[in-house]
């Protein structure tokens, strides 16, 4: 007898997804930015998340500044579609892109994340 709970092995996943974060100034941008990624079908959802204070080297100095946070989800055959919108619509020189598998999650709302970017 199968386990209800068992979640089914990534091999038998629709296809393979992706959570992928970038970082942005302006919470109006974010919201803009994460619009247009559904709209465009790159990504299934969009989280933007409250202010979050970054500091990093950039130029030979340590900074520090406030950003919102971005979080996609989408299929791993759209990330180049969603990274390449990301790129066209952010004002960043270097803007944050990182990439993190889903290695386990529900069937159903994996396949929605599929769904959704097609």
């Amino acid at each position: 007898m199968t386990d209800p709970y068992e979640t089914p092995a990534p091999a038998e996943w629709p296809a393979r997804c992706l959570t992928v974060l970038t970082t942005i100034d302006d919470e109006a941008k974010a919201q803009e930015l994460a619009r247009g990624a559904i709209e465009a079908r790159v990504a299934a959802c969009a989280q933007v998340s409250a202010p979050v204070t970054a500091v990093y080297h950039w130029a030979g100095a340590v900074e520090t500044s406030r950003e919102v946070q971005v979080l996609f989800k989408t299929a791993e055959d759209r990330y180049d579609a969603l990274e390449a919108h990301i790129r066209a619509s952010h004002d960043y020189a270097t803007p944050e892109i990182i990439a993190t598998p889903v290695v386990r999650g529900s069937a159903d709302y994996l396949a929605w994340i599929v769904e959704e970017t097609r």
